[in-house]
């Protein structure tokens, strides 16, 4: 009986199982919604019981989110509904957020149309505007995946409240008791939400003290939190340390290439500790021997021990503002990996015979030692670039360098004749005084000495990958998917609503249109935003298995080999490349392993990424907001960086943006035309659009909401005329 009953329950589950996959079937190529009668009919069903089955079964479907039920009780797959998707939400602290897509570009969602959703929530949303810049409003949150929360701590009667950073988090979290006894009002605390008493209400553990919220670096170490960012290594890692050398052994030399003898130094910013690109040049014959040796952090960063996972885990280092958070400990990064001069270092070098044309027409892949002549800084070596300056301590190197400086513009030639796309969009560096408040706002300058280290880094980058993408085994290479056309044609109506013809034809989207297009607008005022809009509309690389090419370097093979030091992706590279080149294992128990393997670290790694650059630009725009606060009332010229619905963003020369709300627009009402990417007056038609210049005026900063409010200076003449 026992078991009839048991076969009768796997055979209802099969059934069950069936019927769902009859159902997705049957609606596949269908793009217009059907009754349930309509459904049933198409899958020939004929009893009440069946028809019963059939709504069962649709409906768990529709609690699944593979079938969209209308409010006329009909029924579409949730894929052929182009106006319905389901993805991560991702809200910034001005209100606003997007929805974050996967293979798709991300839909913007205004504050009003956040219906209860919040940070990190996933869920529904309908597509109200395509186009270049397309939006959209929650429909409703498929999932809450709270985790780990950054907050203070506020005391209400005998409770100890934390109230979350993140102000979209609109939630009650109440600490428990035994958690945080040591906390006192003020402390930030990483807490870890535990029970859920109804859906705005929460009990959490606190995990973490952080420390007080007036302490100089807690605001950017609770950002850092925020994105699972973690300041300390495990303990079993700080115990792995202690058998970490503080120099290089001499039994650690065999079977490597000694290199200590040749001209070899590292060129970077003056403030660097991780080191791990060291270069050397010579020529003979009009032929260029490039090397690029490369820090083997893989030495002393194994699989399968605490400090590998730790190094897994983090992914990347994080930079925010002028703190460091590092992938591998201190230890390593800045003492026994680090390129140091004047000491033996381990490495990897990719050495490369480059002829006039930039062809790679030689090269070799392999384990050495080195000992850099020289730490350089960009400042000095761009005098000597630029300005045929020679620094102090910088002269045995000058001719080198010249000839490396020939090269790098042979190869940046090189790359631009097959379609390398450069768009040259400057990056905000944050001044903070001891306290660490921000002082200043200066922008990155990408000039001659910081050119040729991308040049030389790019070209050993490809000649790793090409290497073993002919050899056909697993591998780890960073990607860069081709673009949307619809992303570049709604990008090219901007452009023509500007007022602007564009000869560039985008039937074939290759790196050289994206080249030519972006030749064709160099000389108009709004370049800058322009290209950045261009920039956006386009993919964002990440790291794959499987090779599709690098489509904004135009390059067919491309990795990260060169930075093991900070990137998890470049440390898996060299182990890698000691396992295939060293080791020569090519089983395939390891091939098989490394196929699955690969993978994941590819999607983790790509994640970790996306984590830290979403915590430098929170740490960006609070440290932007922090020095504004000190200039309220004061006036600049700025230019239109962008154009929303509820106003427009204001982009000053020193990078930082601030909100002119629609509301607070003078002299007239205005409107959104989301096709020009503008807003225009309702009575006087004077418009605001992206790239036009105005004066504003600070009318509001606030570090702990990291919002810039600006007001517009109203010119003299253009109130008379109104």
């Amino acid at each position: 009986m026992e078991e009839e009953k048991r076969r009768g329950t796997s055979y209802d589950k099969r059934k069950e199982k069936d019927m769902k996959e009859q159902i997705l079937e049957v609606l596949k190529n269908i793009h217009e919604a059907k009754t349930l009668i309509e459904i049933n009919d198409l899958l020939g069903l004929t009893t009440v019981d069946e028809l019963k089955e059939l709504q069962k079964n649709i409906e768990e479907l529709v609690q699944e989110y593979q079938i969209f039920k209308t409010k006329k009780d009909k029924y579409l797959l949730m894929k052929n509904c182009p106006g319905l998707k389901i993805g991560k939400l991702s809200v910034n602290k001005k209100g606003f957020g997007f929805l974050i897509l996967d293979k798709e570009d991300d839909i913007y969602i205004a504050k009003e149309d956040m219906n209860g959703a919040i940070n990190d929530d996933t869920v529904l949303v309908e597509i109200t505007e395509k186009g270049l810049e397309p939006a959209g409003k929650v429909l409703k949150v498929v999932k809450r995946d709270l985790k780990n929360i950054v907050g203070e701590i506020k005391v209400q009667g005998k409770k100890k409240i934390l109230e979350p950073d993140d102000d979209k988090v609109n939630l009650k979290i109440i600490l428990s008791p035994e958690t945080c006894k040591n906390c006192v009002e003020g402390h930030k605390v990483l807490a870890k939400l535990t029970k859920k008493i109804d859906n705005k209400t929460y009990v959490a553990d606190c995990l973490k003290i952080l420390g007080h919220k007036d302490d100089a670096g807690i605001d950017i170490l609770s950002i850092a939190y925020k994105y699972g960012i973690d300041q300390d290594f495990s303990p079993e890692t700080i115990k792995e340390l202690d058998k970490i050398p503080e120099e290089v052994n001499e039994k650690d030399l065999v079977d490597r290439k000694d290199l200590t003898n040749e001209m070899i130094f590292t060129i970077d910013g003056a403030d660097t500790k991780d080191i791990d690109d060291a270069i050397s040049l010579t020529m003979k014959n009009g032929i260029y021997t490039l090397g690029v040796h490369i820090a083997d952090v893989s030495h002393y960063v194994k699989e399968n021990t605490a400090l590998g996972d730790d190094a897994y885990n983090r992914g990347t280092s994080a930079y925010l503002a002028d703190t460091v958070i590092p992938m591998i400990p201190h230890k390593l990064s800045n003492g026994i990996c680090s390129l140091n001069e004047g000491v033996i270092r381990l490495t990897m070098s990719c050495v490369m015979d480059i002829n006039q044309n930039g062809d790679v027409i030689n090269y070799d892949i392999f384990p050495s030692y080195i000992k850099s002549r020289k730490k350089m800084t960009y400042d000095n070596v761009n005098e000597i670039l630029e300005n045929d300056h020679i620094p102090s301590g910088y002269e045995e190197f000058a001719d080198t360098l010249k000839q490396m400086h020939e090269l790098a513009q042979i190869l940046r030639k090189k790359k631009v004749s097959r379609g390398y796309i450069e768009f040259d969009i400057p990056e905000a560096k944050i001044i903070q005084d001891k306290q660490g408040k921000a002082i200043d706002i200066k922008k990155r300058i990408q000039r001659s000495g910081e050119s040729l280290i991308e040049d030389f880094m790019i070209a050993a980058n490809e000649t790793v990958a090409t290497h073993i993408s002919n050899m056909e085994l697993p591998f780890i290479y960073r990607v860069h998917d081709l673009p949307n056309t619809e992303k570049i044609e709604d990008f090219l109506n901007l452009v023509k609503a500007l007022g602007y013809s564009i000869k560039t034809s985008i039937k074939e989207i290759t790196p050289k249109t994206m080249q030519k297009l972006l030749n064709e607008l160099k000389d108009k005022p709004e370049f800058y935003i322009l290209s950045t809009l261009l920039l956006r509309s386009m993919k964002k690389a990440e790291y794959s298995k499987t090779n599709i090419g690098h489509f904004g370097l135009a390059s067919k093979n491309y990795t990260h080999f060169t930075s093991p030091i900070r990137r998890f992706p470049d440390l898996t590279v060299h182990r890698l490349l000691k396992k295939y080149l060293i080791e020569k294992d090519f089983s395939m128990s390891t091939i098989n392993y490394l196929e699955n393997s690969l993978v994941e670290i590819a999607e983790h790694s790509s994640e970790r990424e996306v984590a830290a650059t979403n915590a430098e630009r929170d740490v960006n725009d609070m440290k932007m907001a922090e020095y504004m606060e000190s200039h309220i009332g004061e006036e600049y010229v700025g230019i239109i960086s962008s154009v929303t619905s509820f106003g427009f963003f204001v982009e000053l020369p020193n990078l930082v943006e601030g909100l002119v709300h629609i509301s607070n627009i003078p002299g007239d009402y205005y409107e959104y035309v989301p096709e020009l990417l503008s807003l225009i007056g309702k009575s006087t038609k004077k418009t605001y659009r992206i790239g036009d210049k105005l004066k504003v005026r600070v009318a509001n900063a606030s570090k702990e909401t990291a919002q810039i409010d600006f007001e517009i200076v109203e010119d003299k003449n253009d109130r008379n005329k109104k």
